[in-house]
């Protein structure tokens, strides 16, 4: 019986989270570093553009070193990006599916790419992640949006640390900021999320809804979500 969430069989047009942690729940960013090579991967996978040439990925970081020219696949238009989380030891998308087959492919072409440059710099071999990466399918409004409350107050989980930051739009590595206003990352969709939130919270603000945990929250995304600290 495959692991849950783990069935590679995704619809065109839909939205689902995705998923995974290190492997013995180990850490997979032991730094800054790390935290900004991804998002430069992720950058690069879905920037706005097609026919990059792997020679362009330095202009997106210069954290990032790369092999001389060649041609890598972009997934703009084919996977649509909504919300994003990077913690220590695990991380969450939130995505659209717009093409057969965008999801598996978009995915691998991630996940391999920083598995490589992790080993490398940390000269160690096998695999990173806990087995492949597990998606959910998002299966109504309620969930599109509660899911994006969710990814962006994973952060609360580091709080507790001295040297993490004190307030969840103080934390670098979420899509959250965004959704403040307080940056534009081209690549991260905003806007069918606050779309639909203004709907049903017009007395609202969407900070004010990430913030406020609500007693119904893991009720209404409960199926999208494990443990993965």
């Amino acid at each position: 019986m495959p692991a849950k969430n783990a069935i590679k069989e995704y619809e065109a047009g839909s939205c689902y989270h995705i998923y995974n942690r290190g492997v013995n729940k180990q850490s997979i960013f032991e730094d800054n570093k790390d935290f900004k090579v991804f998002l430069s991967y992720l950058e690069f996978y879905l920037n706005p553009q097609s026919n990059f040439d792997e020679n362009d990925l330095r202009g997106l970081s210069s954290q990032v070193k790369v092999s001389p020219s060649k041609v890598l696949k972009n997934y703009f238009g084919e996977i649509t990006l909504f919300a994003y989380c990077l913690m220590p030891n695990h991380f969450h998308l939130m995505v659209k599916q717009n093409s057969d087959h965008g999801i598996d492919r978009f995915m691998r072409s991630l996940s391999t790419k920083y598995v490589r440059y992790f080993n490398s710099r940390y000269q160690r071999i096998g695999p990173l992640f806990q087995g492949p990466y597990k998606a959910v399918k998002i299966e109504n409004e309620y969930q599109f949006v509660y899911l994006s409350k969710y990814i962006h107050r994973n952060p609360l989980d580091l709080f507790a640390c001295e040297e993490s930051p004190r307030r969840l739009e103080d934390y670098k590595y979420s899509s959250y900021g965004n959704y403040l206003r307080q940056f534009s990352q081209s690549w991260v969709n905003t806007d069918e999320i606050l779309e639909l939130f203004s709907i049903y919270n017009s007395n609202s603000s969407y900070a004010t809804f990430v913030k406020d945990g609500e007693p119904d929250d893991i009720t209404l995304i409960a199926p999208l979500t494990i443990d993965v600290v």
